[in-house]
């Protein structure tokens, strides 16, 4: 694909997003308390309406990646949605509630989204 057509691609993304591009995110990885998998896993998924509350969250994942370890996976067009989700409620409730259900603290990583594909209905 051309520069232009890749372009052309991005451009006609963003329009159809309401020009909300993604661009920064966070991965936030957990590991279980032995005897805790499922109430972290209840927890993880009772977060869920609280993330569509977030106005600058474009997209929130809550995910299993085994046994006992778990992550959430969330994007933002700018700095302003990614601050505002880690002083939200989800990071308030996920606070006081680690010690309970995680073994070691959240871990918390800042990122870069390179490039992504839309879902099918978004283009």
């Amino acid at each position: 694909m051309s520069q232009t057509a890749s372009g052309m691609k991005q451009q006609e993304y963003a329009q159809n997003t309401g020009g909300s591009k993604e661009a920064i995110g966070l991965l936030v990885t957990l590991e279980a308390r032995p005897g805790k998998e499922a109430d972290a896993e209840a927890f993880l998924k009772s977060a869920q309406p609280l993330a569509l509350d977030e106005k600058g969250t474009l997209k929130w994942y809550a995910i299993k990646l085994g046994a006992g370890k778990f992550g959430i996976f969330d994007t933002f067009a700018n700095e302003g949605g990614r601050n505002a989700h880690l002083t939200g409620e989800i990071a308030k409730a996920l606070t006081a509630r680690a010690n309970e259900l995680f073994a070691v603290p959240p871990q918390v990583e800042k990122l870069e989204i390179l490039a992504s594909k839309p879902l099918k209905h978004e283009v």
